[in-house]
C-alpha cells in the first residue's frame, strides 16, 4: 500500500511525554510566573495617573494599586515572600517588619525627611533581597528582618510621593491600603510557596530561578536610576 511520505516513518514521542505531563507543573509555575513578571513591562506607579487623590475612595484604590503597579515595589514584595517562605518560624515576622518600615517611610517623606539617592535605595534593595533568595547566605534572622526593614523604609519613602498635599482622612485612606496590598502579596506569596513545595532548609530551585528573576527586574531598574546610565 501506497503511504505519503509523512506516514512512512511513525514519529515517536520522546520518553518524556509517556508520564504524567502534570508532575513538573507545581515545581516550575512559579518560576514562570514570575519570569513573567519579569519580562512585564511597568505601568504606571499608580490608578489616579499622577493626580493626588482627593476623595477616601480615590486615596484606597490609589493605596492598593500602587505597590503593583509599580513593577519595581511588586518585585520586591513577591522576593521578600519568597525569601521568608524559607523560615518554619519567623516567616511572619519578616513582611511585618517590611510593612513598619514601609510606614515609617511614608511618614518621614509626609514630613518633608529626605532620603538621599531613593530610587537607586529602591532599586537595590529588590536587588539585595532577590540576591538573597539565589545565594542563600545563612544570614540570621534577626539580621534579614533588619534588611527587610530598612528596605521597606526606602519603599515606603517612595510610595509615599503620591499622597503628599492630600487631606489626613484621604492620607489615611491610602496607608490602609497600602498595608492591606503589601500583607497579601508577601504572606500570598509565602503561601503559595509552601503550598507547591515542601520546603528544605534551602529554597527549591525554581524558587531560587523566581528570585534571580526579579533580582534582575531590580538591576533594571537600578541601572535606570544610576547617574549617567539611564
Amino acid at each position: 500500500m501506497w503511504l505519503r511520505p509523512w506516514e512512512r516513518w511513525p514519529v515517536e514521542r520522546p520518553a518524556a511525554c509517556d508520564g504524567d505531563h502534570r508532575t513538573m507543573t507545581p515545581r516550575i509555575r512559579l518560576a514562570l510566573a514570575f519570569t513573567t513578571l519579569a519580562a512585564t513591562p511597568a505601568l504606571a506607579h499608580h490608578p489616579m495617573g499622577g493626580t493626588t487623590p482627593s476623595t477616601l475612595a480615590e486615596g484606597l484604590l490609589s493605596g492598593l494599586g500602587h505597590p503593583i503597579l509599580g513593577l519595581d515595589h511588586l518585585a520586591a514584595l513577591v522576593a521578600v515572600g519568597l525569601v521568608a517562605s524559607r523560615y518554619a518560624t519567623g516567616a511572619l515576622l519578616m513582611p511585618v517588619l517590611w510593612i513598619v518600615g514601609m510606614g515609617l517611610g511614608a511618614f518621614a517623606h509626609m514630613n518633608s525627611i529626605d532620603l538621599p539617592a531613593g530610587e537607586i535605595l529602591v532599586a537595590g534593595s529588590v536587588v539585595l533581597i532577590g540576591a538573597i533568595g539565589v545565594l542563600k547566605p545563612s544570614l540570621p534572622l534577626p539580621a534579614l528582618a533588619l534588611i527587610f526593614a530598612a528596605a521597606g523604609f526606602a519603599h515606603g519613602h517612595a510610595l509615599a510621593e503620591s499622597i503628599i498635599g492630600a487631606e489626613t482622612a484621604v492620607v489615611g485612606a491610602y496607608l490602609f491600603g497600602l498595608v492591606a496590598i503589601q500583607a497579601a502579596v508577601t504572606v500570598g506569596t509565602i503561601l503559595l510557596v509552601r503550598r507547591l513545595f515542601a520546603m528544605p532548609a534551602a529554597l527549591p530551585l525554581p524558587v531560587r530561578a523566581a528570585a534571580a528573576a526579579l533580582a534582575c527586574v531590580g538591576l533594571v531598574f537600578l541601572a535606570g536610576a544610576l547617574p549617567g546610565v539611564a
